[in-house]
């Protein structure tokens, strides 16, 4: 098995939790790279539901190491909370690391983010509030504080009064120093055992021929470089920053996958082509729970887009596609397939960047009969419906690249492979 990177098509919650814990049962470690958590990564285990925020999805298979990465803003107090819940299911993290590099979520950086969604108005991203992007902003400013700053009294201190003092010059926020000095240095005494140098750590298990399995959250079309800017996340969700959300080299990936649903969804703000008003996608929103794992909010819903496929391929370097949530589409009569853009009058088979387009562009659709059978307990792909295996195979075509997996329930051992 190649070291092999699992990325989001879409706007993310394509269902990469279940794939990972699916293929971390073959691996030696799954290793988070960037994010925070504002992620959600749902596992469902005997009808029992687990949601993933910090933690890499592969934590339910005993002795495998999980890592966070330094290219993830680590909350600690939700870090925490997250290992206690686990803990109170009879499941101990003894293989847990996490990055000394890793810049941690402070409180102020959540009220800075509420301040700057309330000053948009109308132009808001419809961020979590969780204080993501302002982390990171501090990281490239450098001042951010790390984790292995939680250690050091001093060197705590010191950042804590450098940052206070800044943002409270900058937007009146007023915490108090000792207390948060008091309350992150606690944080630090209860991470200490899990706190490593993971860049290192990775790479020795690699040198051992170990099988590494790289998570990544969100979605391509919210990358902050390659996604759909302004409305995006603040990190890299792209393939390749696995690489420097890590700290190995780029020709240690063996393999990417990527994962689609099969129909689109995207929480938030921002640009959605295909989106769906009316019945069917209540029925695409009921059908496949299409609620944040983070946040609860509605998912908006639309219909497949090719453009962005051929698009994630493309930045990601995909190797193969893994397809989500396909018994969703059971109850439908005709099933549309975006295979380009028309701005104009003229045809777009690239996905475009400009504000204008988005806003003016039309999807340009192919429509399918729906196979209106139930599929969510078919095991074998002879058993499949006529009409699905044209419809699988006309994103195939569309994306230029094999799909090799289909998940046609929430379950996590329903994977149904593709030769």
């Amino acid at each position: 098995m190649a070291n092999i990177v699992v990325v989001g098509t879409q706007w993310g919650d394509e269902g990469k939790g279940r794939v990972i814990d699916s293929l971390a049962r073959t691996s030696d470690a799954v290793v988070r790279f960037q994010g925070g958590s504002n992620a959600g990564h749902t596992v469902v285990v005997n009808g029992e539901k687990f949601v993933f925020h910090l933690i890499p999805s592969g934590a339910l298979y005993p002795g495998k190491k999980c890592i966070i990465g330094n290219g993830v803003v680590v909350d600690p107090q939700d870090l925490l909370l997250e290992i206690e819940a686990l803990r109170s299911k009879q499941i101990e993290l003894k293989d847990l690391y996490l990055s000394s590099n890793a810049h941690v979520v402070m409180p102020y950086h959540k009220r800075i983010e509420q301040i700057e969604e309330e000053r948009r108005g109308e132009q808001r991203i419809g961020t979590t509030g969780r204080g993501i992007g302002p982390a990171y902003a501090d990281k490239a400013a450098r001042r951010g504080v790390r984790v292995a700053d939680l250690l050091e009294k001093g060197v705590l201190a010191e950042k804590l009064r450098i940052n206070l003092s800044f943002w409270k010059n900058f937007y009146g926020l007023d915490y108090s120093a000792k207390d948060l000095l008091h309350q992150y240095l606690e944080y630090g005494r209860k991470l200490k055992r899990y706190v490593t140098d993971t860049s290192l750590l990775v790479n020795r298990l690699m040198q051992e021929g170990k099988n590494m399995l790289f998570e990544g959250a969100q979605g391509t079309l919210l990358d902050v470089d390659h996604g759909t800017y302004p409305f995006v996340t603040s990190s890299n969700v792209v393939a390749g920053g696995a690489c420097t959300g890590v700290g190995i080299g780029p020709t240690k990936i063996g393999k990417v996958l990527g994962v689609a649903k099969a129909y689109v969804t995207r929480v938030g703000q921002g640009p959605f082509p295909t989106e769906i008003q009316g019945k069917i996608g209540e029925i695409l929103k009921e059908g496949g729970q299409e609620y944040g794992a983070t946040t609860g909010r509605p998912r908006r819903c639309g219909w497949f887009d090719g453009v962005i496929l051929r698009y994630a391929a493309r930045v990601n370097g995909l190797d193969e596609l893994i397809l989500t949530k396909l018994d969703v589409l059971d109850l439908l009569d005709k099933i549309k397939i975006c295979v380009a853009y028309k701005y104009r009058g003229k045809l777009i088979q690239d996905f475009p960047f400009e504000l204008e387009y988005w806003e003016r562009c039309q999807p340009v659709y192919e429509e399918m009969k729906g196979w209106k059978k139930d599929t969510s307990r078919i095991k074998i792909e002879e058993d499949l419906p006529k009409r699905i295996r044209e419809y699988i195979k006309r994103i195939e075509e569309i994306g230029g690249l094999p799909i090799r997996r289909l998940s046609l329930n929430p379950e996590r051992s329903e994977f149904l492979s593709l030769y």
